[in-house]
């Protein structure tokens, strides 16, 4: 074998080594996505689980909220705080979803409508504390995620699950 062989035989494992690492590596990539992705649904469905989640639904579902920043610092601090923690409870499950750590189709499954009909009733405080207290970037991706599921139910509705589920159990 004369040298040139040898050398071409070492520079096509050399490539091919690199090839697999490559391959290896992408596939290892998608694999943690994926396994993120499902730990931060399961989080978020047991966050869903617990009677604090069940009472702030009922809650903001029969809550009339104030429209201005005025009148929410007139009510009482339970209200104020009850309101702020289902904003940020909401405001981040816009963000796990603009940042793609969790799917739409888990929000469309779960709260669905909810969040574009809390999104309306918050809404008018919420423009209003973002212009009076110069903050344009409050509970931005609650709005964001709102309008998502919005578009989304009105471009692509689906039926309930058990309409379309062709499984027996």
């Amino acid at each position: 074998m004369n040298t040139q062989l040898i050398t071409l035989i070492a520079n096509i494992a050399l490539t091919l080594s690199v090839l697999v690492a490559v391959i290896f590596g992408i596939a290892q990539m998608k694999s943690a996505e994926r396994d993120r992705r499902e730990r931060m649904t399961l989080d978020i469905l047991r966050g869903f689980q617990t009677k604090e989640f069940a009472e702030m639904l009922r809650h903001t579902v029969f809550a009339t909220f104030p429209t201005t920043r005025e009148e929410w610092l007139t009510r009482c601090v339970d209200d104020q705080v009850r309101f702020l923690q289902f904003t940020q409870q909401m405001e981040n499950m816009g963000l796990l979803l603009a940042e793609k750590f969790i799917s739409i189709d888990l929000i469309d499954r779960t709260l669905g409508d909810y969040v574009v009909q809390m999104w309306k009733k918050c809404r008018p405080l919420i423009l209003d504390i973002r212009e009076n207290n110069d903050d344009p970037f409050l509970c931005e991706y609650f709005q964001w995620m709102a309008a998502q599921i919005e578009k989304r139910m009105q471009e692509k509705p689906r039926k309930p699950f058990f309409q379309t589920s062709r499984t027996a159990v």
